[in-house]
């Protein structure tokens, strides 16, 4: 059954499935991959910009998979929230997929002979964007508990690729953890089905306010800690600088953009729409403090551009659950408006680090030098998004940030003006550490006596080639046109954090079609 334009909704996950299929067959023929793999996502990010915009002035867009009843079968659901959040995963793993089409036989293709020598790629990028899209439009526990599984079967065999010892063990790592918080998650799952007899989102919201307290404060809890996991927040987040900066530079940047995302995601959901009030308002407080500032701490004495980035990726996650934590409308709609921000900025930079990689032939800064004038191209594209991260105005980051410290002061506890202040700190030593970077790597000495001849070459070193400089600049470009929109995004960021307190726009979404079958 599907209502208004709801008969896309199933598109989000179909055409990567059958686009992963295709691509699997196509192994060896690397321009058909490329070819589907585009198509597949340009009809994604079609699909999506439908249903945000049926979603914004229609309302939730609901399919019932199969014709079952809401509490019998799978229910997807793309609010407000989802809509967002399809969109703009989609669109940096476009970018990524075209960084890796444009890095050619250094990353995933062999242009010499036409053949890929790991074809598993575009199947394996094409799965996780299926994993991913279906975590946000899942309207069960059990079906999101897929979506996360979905993912991270892709993630390891993305994660892995090239097979090094580095990588492998670093995959290794980054598996057991997300079992880990699968097996939390899975626990979870068969708890809350034992106390409220149901997985559905839209009956639970419903039956869970009748369960005894404790018992309710048990589920909460069991969730939050399996999601905590996911999105790498203290003190759970020691895993993530360990396994990411090892794997080549286009799965370094959708895993720093989306993976944690997607905890972050599980998160609002779970915490607006099945436990309003929000039970763990001072647990949660405490958390984004703590992950603010050791995420950072651990940030500024980092000499490698994606250890780094990776601190700062675990430090700006407190952002979102600051918001969350709140859990007003200003802390809520700052909180999505950031997640959009942080997962476009953070894919970008990790992007940039890539060709900083080619130019400089190493990540770690003490290696490095003089890369504005060798290539001064490689300069802005990493100053752009560095300078966002660190909340400069009138960037989107500031935007973000000053919406979640008017939160905090409109919440007025002294807990909020403590966690207000820590943001400020991270903040500013977000600025330090990007700026430490951008002094040693790009107006330093070079001790590797570099003589690039222009922006495009970095003498010894590998030539960029416009493969990988324009999906690079196209993103970055979309960076800055998310402080132009900024106005717009925010304004939908809000009724999505209205409806998500609100709860029974989207209960009576999902509900009333089971009725009215």
């Amino acid at each position: 059954m599907a209502d208004g334009y709801a008969f896309l909704v199933p598109l989000l996950v179909v055409l990567p499935l059958i686009g992963a299929g295709l691509t699997l067959a196509a192994a060896g023929r690397t321009a058909v991959q490329r070819i589907v793999s585009l198509s597949v996502l340009s009809g994604m990010l079609g699909a999506a910009g439908v249903l945000l915009w049926a979603a914004d002035t229609l309302g939730p867009q609901v399919m019932l998979v199969g014709g079952w009843l809401p509490w019998e079968g799978v229910v997807l659901v793309v609010d407000r929230l989802a809509a967002l959040m399809v969109i703009v995963s989609t669109t940096v793993t476009m970018a990524v997929l075209g960084y890796s089409i444009g890095q050619g036989a250094s990353s995933f293709d062999d242009e010499s002979d036409g053949h890929s020598p790991l074809p598993v790629f575009h199947p394996s990028i094409l799965v996780l964007a299926a994993g991913v899209t279906t975590t946000f439009i899942s309207g069960d526990l059990f079906h999101l508990y897929v979506g996360f599984e979905m993912l991270l079967a892709a993630s390891f065999v993305l994660l892995t690729l090239g097979g090094t010892a580095e990588r492998v063990r670093a995959g290794t790592t980054y598996v057991l953890v997300s079992l880990l918080s699968s097996a939390i998650f899975l626990a979870a799952i068969g708890t809350v089905y034992a106390a409220a007899g149901t997985v559905n989102l839209a009956l639970l919201a419903q039956r869970l306010g009748q369960i005894e307290g404790s018992t309710a404060t048990q589920l909460q809890l069991l969730l939050l800690i399996g999601f905590a996991v996911k999105a790498a927040i203290f003190p759970m987040s020691g895993w993530l600088p360990d396994s990411y900066p090892t794997a080549p530079a286009p799965v370094t940047a959708v895993f720093a953009g989306l993976l944690t995302k997607v905890g972050v995601y599980a998160i609002i959901r779970t915490q607006t729409l099945l436990f309003p009030g929000n039970r763990f308002e001072d647990l949660l407080l405490w958390a984004a403090l703590l992950t603010m500032v050791v995420g950072i701490l651990g940030a500024i004495v980092q000499d490698d551009i994606k250890r780094m980035l990776s601190f700062t990726l675990v430090s700006h996650v407190g952002f979102m659950i600051f918001g969350i934590a709140l859990g007003s409308i200003g802390g809520l709609a700052a909180a999505i408006f950031y997640v959009i921000h942080h997962i476009m900025i953070q894919t970008t930079l990790f992007l940039v680090t890539g060709l900083v990689e080619r130019v400089g032939g190493s990540s770690d800064v003490s290696k490095l030098g003089d890369l504005a004038r060798v290539s001064p191209v490689v300069g802005v594209l990493f100053f752009l998004p560095a300078m966002n991260l660190a909340g400069v105005p009138p960037f989107s980051g500031f935007l973000g940030k000053v919406g979640l410290i008017q939160a905090g002061a409109e919440d007025n506890s002294a807990l909020a003006w403590i966690v207000v202040a820590g943001a400020v700190v991270t903040s500013l030593l977000t600025l330090y550490a990007v700026v430490r970077v951008w002094g040693r790597a790009f107006w330093s000495e070079n001790p590797a006596g570099m003589t690039g001849s222009g922006p495009w070459r970095g003498g010894h070193h590998e030539a960029l080639g416009w493969g990988v400089v324009v999906p690079t600049t196209a993103i970055v470009a979309a960076t800055v046109l998310l402080t132009v929109v900024a106005g717009p995004l925010y304004a939908i960021a809000t009724r999505a954090a209205v409806d998500l307190l609100s709860r029974q726009i989207y209960i009576e979404a999902v509900l009333g079609i089971g009725a009215g079958l």
